[in-house]
């Protein structure tokens, strides 16, 4: 029996899998960004995370300080929220009747 064609059916076959789900796999690019700042010792996403705080202390209801805050774990720090800035709050802001 002959295995040459199985065998490279089945070579094809896992190419064609790493192909189609290799993007579905994590990369080492995904994680680059970085969370810590070693020279000035800031950690970006706790930063972010007491900016919630502040803003939701601050705007009390009108602010969602919950999304904020998954925001800030999904984006890992790369949108630090300024409570003085509208356009950096205004995903996270209610309109209260």
């Amino acid at each position: 029996m002959n295995c040459k064609p199985l065998i490279l059916c089945t070579f094809v076959a896992v190419a064609m899998c790493l192909v189609h789900f290799g993007n579905a796999l994590p990369a080492i690019s995904h994680y680059t960004h970085k969370r810590f700042d070693s020279m000035g010792g800031i950690d970006f996403v706790q930063v972010c995370l007491n900016n919630c705080v502040q803003c939701k202390t601050m705007l009390g209801d009108y602010f969602q300080g919950q999304t904020c805050a998954l925001s800030c774990l999904k984006f890992k720090g790369k949108a630090i929220p300024d409570c003085e800035d509208i356009a950096s709050i205004a995903p996270f802001l209610n309109a209260l009747e």
